[in-house]
C-alpha cells in the first residue's frame, strides 16, 4: 500500500506481508521471454528454460577466461534470468548413473523391509520414495561409484557460479511412482521452509539473502518423458520480492497451475535452478515408470556460525535457573525468551530426517522449541536433558 508518510513507507519496505501480495504485480514482473542471444554459451532456449550441451559448456571452460565467462553466464541464469537451466548430457558415462540407481533402489527396498524413511515435504505421503541424506548413504554403500558420480564437471560448475568455492553439497533421492501425484507449488529452502507467519518475521534483506544460500539441482537418473511428470517450473518467478509468501495463496498456485512449464528430461540430464524459483514435481501419469532424481541441495560455506558452541549443554545448564527466575519474578517470560535465544539452536537444521521428519509442519522442532515446551510444562531438570539428549540423537547420521 503506497503512503507518504515516511515511518509507514519505512515499515512496509522493511517488513514483507502475505497481505501485499499482489497476483497482478507478480504476472506483470515475470512476464518475460528469454532470448538466446543473451545467453552465448546455451545451445536453445525451450519454454523460456536456458538449455546447454555440457561437452560444449566443457570445451569452453577449458580455459580461464572461458571458465569465467562461462560461471558469470550461468550465475545470470539464475539470478536475471529464467532462473533455470538444464544441462543435457551432463554425465557422458551412464553406467555411472545407472551404478548409482542401483545403489539407490537397494537402499528404498531396504527401507521398505525395515519401514523407515520416506515422507515429503510438499507432496502426499505414499506418492513417492525418499532418500534422506542420499550422499553419505551413497558414500558408504559404493565410494567408488560416489566418487565417478560427484567428480562431474558440471555439477561443480553450476555450484560454484552461483556459490562460489567452498561450497557444502547435500542430496536426497525422490522417486516418484507411477500414480504419484503433483507437489504443490513452492520456493525451497531456506525460508521456503517455513510457514508465512515465520516468514514475516524475517526483515525484507533476509528474502533476498535466502536465495543466494543455497542452489538446487537435480540428477535424472532415467529418461523423464512429460508423462512421468518432471518438475514444473515458474520462469523468473525468483524475482518476485514477496514470493516466499505466496504458496498459501490459492490464486497464486492457480496462476503456477495454469502457467508453468515442463520440459522432458534424459538420464544423465542434470538441471539447476534458483531455489526462490517457483516450481513442483510433477504428476507420474505414466504406468511402469519410476521418475526417479537426485535432487542435490548445495549451499554456500558462508552459512555457519563462527564459534563451535555446545548449546545441549548450555541448555540443560541455563534451564533451572531459568525456571526458578520465572517462578520468582526476577525475570519475565519475554526476557526468558531472549535468554533462550542466545542459549538454544532456534532453527531445525541440519538433522537427520530418517529419525526427525518434519510433523506437524515443513520443519521437524528446534531445541528453543523444546525449552520453552519444557517450561511450560514444568519439566523437571532431569525430564528437559533426557528430551535434549533424545532430540540430538535424532539429529545424528
Amino acid at each position: 500500500m503506497k503512503t507518504d508518510n515516511p515511518a509507514t513507507a519505512r515499515t512496509n519496505r522493511v517488513w514483507y506481508t502475505e497481505a501485499d501480495c499482489d497476483l497482478e504485480d507478480f504476472a506483470q514482473q515475470i512476464d518475460r521471454k528469454t532470448s538466446l542471444s543473451d545467453y552465448p554459451h546455451a545451445s536453445a532456449v525451450e519454454k523460456n528454460i536456458v538449455i546447454y550441451d555440457s561437452a560444449h559448456v566443457l570445451a569452453a571452460a577449458a580455459t580461464e577466461a572461458g571458465r569465467k565467462a562461462i560461471l558469470a553466464e550461468i550465475c545470470d541464469v539464475f539470478s536475471a534470468g529464467p532462473g533455470v537451466a538444464v544441462f543435457k548430457n551432463a554425465y557422458a558415462d551412464l553406467a555411472v548413473i545407472d551404478r548409482a540407481t542401483q545403489v539407490f533402489a537397494d537402499i528404498i527396498k531396504a527401507q521398505h523391509s525395515e519401514k523407515t524413511g520416506g515422507g515429503d515435504h510438499f507432496a502426499k505421503p505414499g506418492a513417492n520414495d525418499r532418500i534422506w541424506n542420499s550422499l553419505e548413504k551413497h558414500c558408504l554403500a559404493d565410494p567408488g561409484n560416489f566418487a565417478l558420480y560427484y567428480a562431474n564437471p558440471i555439477i561443480a560448475l553450476a555450484s560454484e557460479a552461483w556459490l562460489g568455492p567452498h561450497y557444502q553439497m547435500t542430496a536426497q533421492v525422490n522417486r516418484v511412482n507411477p500414480g504419484g501425484a503433483a507437489q504443490k507449488s513452492h520456493r525451497d529452502y531456506h525460508l521456503g521452509f517455513q510457514s508465512a507467519v515465520e516468514i514475516e518475521r524475517f526483515p525484507s534483506h533476509v528474502h533476498h539473502l535466502s536465495p543466494v544460500l543455497t542452489l538446487q539441482g537435480a540428477v535424472a537418473h532415467c529418461d523423464m518423458p512429460l508423462e512421468s511428470g518432471p518438475t514444473l517450473f515458474l520462469p523468473y518467478s525468483q524475482q518476485y520480492a514477496l514470493g516466499y509468501l505466496v504458496s498459501g495463496r490459492q490464486e497464486f498456485q492457480d496462476y503456477f497451475d495454469q502457467h508453468h512449464v515442463q520440459l522432458p528430461l534424459a538420464k544423465g540430464d542434470v538441471v539447476f535452478f534458483n531455489p526462490a524459483l517457483i516450481h513442483g514435481a510433477g504428476t507420474n501419469r505414466s504406468k511402469d515408470i519410476l521418475r526417479t532424481a537426485n535432487l542435490l541441495q548445495v549451499s554456500s560455506a558462508f552459512g555457519r556460525a563462527m564459534e563451535t558452541v555446545n548449546r545441549e549443554r548450555i541448555s540443560e545448564a541455563l534451564y533451572p535457573a531459568l525456571k526458578s527466575m520465572l517462578a520468582d519474578g526476577r525475570i519475565d517470560q519475554v526476557g526468558a525468551d531472549n535468554a533462550i535465544a542466545s542459549t538454544a539452536e532456534g532453527y531445525s537444521f541440519p538433522t537427520n530426517l530418517d529419525r526427525d521428519p518434519p510433523i506437524g509442519g515443513l520443519a521437524p522442532k528446534t531445541q528453543a522449541t523444546l525449552f520453552k515446551e519444557a517450561l511450560a510444562a514444568g519439566w523437571s531438570a532431569e525430564e528437559f536433558s533426557m528430551a535434549l539428549a533424545a532430540q540430538a540423537l535424532k539429529k545424528l547420521s
